[in-house]
């Protein structure tokens, strides 16, 4: 399968998602209704180690999904402090080059407000990389003139290490948003979810007398967590966003920044 479930919206994932289990539901009660055994006191210990295997399954595929939320947040605030502290020693350089380079900060960190503002295609992505290669160019070579005049630690070579630090950190923090749940990780949990509720409907499926309305909603509940592992493993999109208050923040320094 090689479908891109990060392709797919948020609240598509989610009915697909109940519509595979409550369909594996209904066809396990239609088996059990058709069984010629009844009682079913083996069949009530498969289901129950298939729940604990789905129940280990979402918890090992939701701690991932929520490291790689909390290393994207971690990856932005790492490059949102070394922007800023960059754009604070670009104030110590000699004239002109103290007013260029912060005004090649400021649209650097424009183009993280922008790509963060919408869910960027992969061309828009790859455009804004470009631009942001450029101007850390732009800034090293400034840099360099600088420091052909005046090699001095202070300023000059406490500002080389902390633009070298922030083109560091953009690396960083691309590699935190790439880093994706793999989707074979993805499809396992959708196959043992299938195959968990298709158990417990065909031991629902042997009591005659029993309702649906339980095996339906532990579908609903299945299919509710499976979109929480989505919207964490989405970068740019769904409804648990990284905060960018970080770069606002340093957005709104730089602005600040006459001198």
């Amino acid at each position: 399968m090689t479908t891109n479930l990060l392709a797919l919206p948020l609240p598509l994932i989610f009915v697909l998602s109940l519509v595979f289990l409550i369909l594996g539901a209904l066809l396990g009660c239609r088996l059990g209704e058709r069984a010629t055994v009844r009682g079913g006191s083996t069949i009530g210990t498969i289901t129950a180690s298939i729940l604990g295997m789905l129940a280990l399954m979402i918890g090992f595929t939701f701690s991932m999904a929520l490291m790689r939320y909390d290393a994207r947040r971690d990856a932005l605030l790492q490059e949102a402090t070394a922007i800023g502290t960059t754009a604070l020693r670009a104030r110590l350089l000699p004239a002109p080059y103290a007013m260029e380079s912060l005004k090649l900060l400021r649209d650097y960190t424009q183009i993280r407000l922008d790509l963060a503002a919408h869910a960027p295609s992969e061309e828009a992505t790859a455009a804004a990389i470009a631009r942001s290669n450029d101007i850390q160019e732009l800034l090293w070579q400034k840099a360099k003139a600088v420091a052909a005049t005046n090699n001095a630690m202070v300023p000059t070579g406490l500002y080389m290490n902390t633009l070298n630090d922030m083109i560091d950190d953009q690396e960083r923090r691309l590699t935190a948003v790439r880093n994706d749940v793999p989707a074979i990780v993805i499809w396992a949990l959708y196959v043992i979810a299938v195959i968990a509720v298709g158990f417990t409907g065909y031991a629902v499926g042997l009591e005659r007398q029993f309702s649906r309305v339980p095996i339906c909603i532990l579908s609903i509940v299945i299919a509710l967590v499976i979109l929480l592992i989505q919207d964490l493993n989405r970068p740019n999109v769904g409804f648990m966003r990284v905060s960018q208050q970080p770069i606002l923040d340093v957005a709104a320094s730089l602005e600040g920044y006459t001198k």
